[in-house]
């Protein structure tokens, strides 16, 4: 570039003033920033907090309350035979689990097992929030128990419909764990036939 001939002008000389004018600008600016961010801007977001357990402790589901999807006939009721109670899906609410068949004097009718839940609403019923195993597959339980918030048991069954019902000849551990949104049946390796 080529020096200028004329006079320099005013605007393009830097001044002391002129830099200490601009210092206390920017101070001011940064302050005023400081000043109107919001009031939780400057602390330090806290990590989600896991769901809390109910203030005070929550009754497992009644399972006399609940009614049971068992067809078995007119008249006849339902047996709940066992039941454990426990917190399986870590909500801080107990579940029931619980092995139901129609009553009868002789004989061991198929059975199912259902997960009970808290009621929907206030002064509701217990609802069955899942079927871990249905009765219409005919099976029958036995070695029901909780472990942990692992539901255990044997499921007993029929190698084929001539197989009398009072005899079953097959037999199967199985575990229901709560992964995620559901229970997920675990089924130990294959028995022999019994």
């Amino acid at each position: 570039m080529q020096a200028s001939t004329g006079p320099a002008l005013p605007h393009t000389r830097s001044r002391t003033a002129h830099w200490l004018t601009t210092a206390g600008a920017l101070g001011a600016l940064v302050a005023a920033v400081a000043l109107v961010q919001p009031a939780d801007a400057s602390q330090t977001a806290a990590p989600a907090a896991p769901p809390k357990a109910p203030a005070r402790p929550v009754a497992a589901p009644d399972p006399a309350a609940v009614t049971y999807p068992l067809d078995c006939g007119a008249g006849i009721g339902t047996d709940v035979v066992s039941r454990v109670s426990g917190d399986l899906d870590g909500d801080g609410r107990p579940e029931t689990v619980v092995v139901v068949h129609c009553h009868s004097d002789v004989g061991t009718p198929p059975a199912g097992v259902f997960v009970l839940a808290a009621p929907v609403t206030a002064g509701g019923r217990p609802r069955i929030a899942e079927t871990l195993v249905r009765p219409r597959d005919q099976r029958q339980i036995t070695g029901f128990r909780l472990d942990g918030r692992t539901v255990r048991a044997t499921v007993l069954g029929f190698s084929s419909d001539t197989v009398p019902r009072c005899c079953p000849d097959l037999s199967r551990g199985y575990a229901w764990e709560w992964r995620g949104d559901r229970y997920v049946a675990i089924p130990a390796p294959a028995a022999n036939s019994i």
